[in-house]
């Protein structure tokens, strides 16, 4: 069985590289809805696959990162970068382009390795994430899978090089939350309200 919970942010970036000439020289924005299907063959005792309240936290947490931010990329013009750093209080860089497909794979790999350190508390079993689907546009979006996020031919994602700023991370319910992801801390799911 698959489950969708909708998430939405307000992003800006530049796509260097892209065919279109508005989109890899000028900064521009996008009001971006990020879907984060999983799936299971198994419910839990609440007879869902994963409660969606669950997700409030961590994972909204990880995702709202990109909201009312830059985000870059880290092989961009060195001196854009530390200019778009010192006049933005929120930004995130990547190791890979900030596109609608990269945004996939790089949300894929977050998310993926907040669940697989988050210890289940309500019977929920082998719940996995199916894949991430980014809408860039109404009419445009881009479904990474796990073969994408972890695939080398379309740019290896080293998670430790996802950074965060300052600010971003003073939003989160807990500040050093990506450095314990990464470590592969495990988190239990706290119980809803």
């Amino acid at each position: 069985m698959l489950i969708r919970k909708l998430f939405k942010f307000e992003n800006a970036h530049i796509v260097r590289g892209c065919s279109t000439q508005r989109c890899r020289a000028s900064i521009h924005g996008h009001s971006y809805e990020i879907e984060v299907l999983f799936e299971s063959n198994f419910l839990d005792h609440g007879q869902m696959v994963f409660d969606f309240g669950l997700m409030k936290q961590s994972i909204k947490d990880l995702i709202d990162s990109f909201d009312h931010a830059i985000t870059l990329w880290d092989s961009d013009d060195k001196e854009y970068i530390a200019d778009m750093k010192k006049h933005s209080d929120r930004w995130v860089q990547l190791p890979v382009s900030p596109s609608a497909e990269q945004f996939s794979r790089v949300i894929f790999i977050m998310v993926d390795k907040m669940l697989s350190c988050t210890k289940m508390i309500n019977g929920e079993k082998e719940v996995k994430l199916h894949s991430i689907i980014v809408h860039e546009t109404k009419t445009g979006y881009a479904q990474g899978f796990r073969a994408d996020a972890y695939n080398e031919n379309m740019g290896l994602i080293e998670p430790q090089k996802i950074l965060f700023s300052p600010a971003v991370k003073a939003d989160w319910h807990n500040n050093d939350l990506w450095e314990k992801v990464i470590k592969g801390e495990l988190f239990i799911n706290p119980t809803t309200v």
